[in-house]
């Protein structure tokens, strides 16, 4: 089966991405990424497909992907009430490999190396990990970065550490011309955020039919059109409001609002404060 490809979107304000997952089932979704991956899998069990290997996996499930390396989880059921959870840092191949160059973390490039064919870890390494997890929710990016590294640091000292898939298995190249089509949406984007941005003029440059649009969108980035317009329409106001003294109504128009109402609502929903909080929270601290 062909797996699908994926874009990786980083964290506000970050290298790399930081994600946790509630649902309530972990569906099929054979896919791949340029980036390395730390998966962790909570009060779930079922059927994990890394590479060539298929195995059964249950709560604690802790591995690290290589680039490219093609993967899902399945779940067949809960351990306890609730919701399957899992936990996830995708790192940039570039940046985490030129990072492995320092003398300090050498290493981890031998940790990285060998994630080409995906890492399991104990169950200890994974209890260690979900501490690290957790406590990043709230976390500043710098915090986040370090508890990373720490968690880097657990599995680069498990000895009990294992490949998962066959000795000698290779991800495969898979040609997709979806890549270069959500690529180009997302650098458009970026490009334009101040100005108005729609689904129907985004679907044109993707050569799709705005339903079809929609959908695609959603399935590689995990986030719908609007939201990642939003989300990144705040993270470009967060910035002027902790570097500038611009008015918070001209920081709306300069970030592609076209009221102030609705970027206070969406600022509020995203970040929990209003902007003007949120600028006086940043400068009291």
């Amino acid at each position: 089966m062909k797996p699908m490809y994926e874009k990786v979107l980083p964290t506000e304000n970050s290298s790399w991405r930081y994600w946790l997952y509630a649902l309530d089932d972990i569906p099929f979704n054979w896919h791949y990424h340029p980036e390395y991956e730390i998966c962790l899998t909570l009060n779930s069990r079922g059927q994990r497909y890394i590479g060539d290997n298929i195995a059964n996996y249950d709560d604690l499930d802790l591995v690290l992907l290589g680039p490219k390396l093609p993967h899902t989880w399945c779940s067949k059921s809960l351990i306890e009430p609730g919701q399957h959870l899992t936990y996830v840092a995708q790192l940039p191949t570039q940046w985490i490999e030129a990072v492995a160059q320092m003398p300090e973390l050498h290493s981890l490039g031998d940790l990285l190396a060998k994630s080409k064919r995906g890492v399991a870890f104990s169950r200890a390494t994974a209890e260690a990990a979900r501490a690290r997890f957790v406590s990043m929710a709230d976390a500043s990016p710098m915090q986040r970065l370090i508890w990373l590294l720490e968690i880097l640091q657990f599995m680069v000292d498990d000895s009990t550490a294992r490949p998962i898939s066959s000795d000698g298995y290779a991800p495969a190249s898979f040609p997709d011309s979806a890549t270069e089509k959500i690529d180009k949406v997302i650098a458009y984007i970026h490009k334009h955020y101040t100005s108005d941005l729609c689904a129907e003029q985004m679907a044109s440059l993707a050569h799709m039919s705005t339903n079809h649009f929609h959908r695609f969108f959603k399935q590689r980035t995990e986030q719908t059109f609007t939201e990642y317009v939003n989300q990144l329409r705040i993270g470009k106001a967060c910035s002027l409001l902790l570097t500038t003294d611009l008015p918070i109504s001209t920081v709306s128009y300069r970030c592609g609002f076209n009221n102030i109402s609705n970027f206070n609502r969406r600022f509020l929903q995203l970040k929990r404060f209003t902007p003007r909080e949120f600028k006086r929270n940043y400068h009291q601290g």
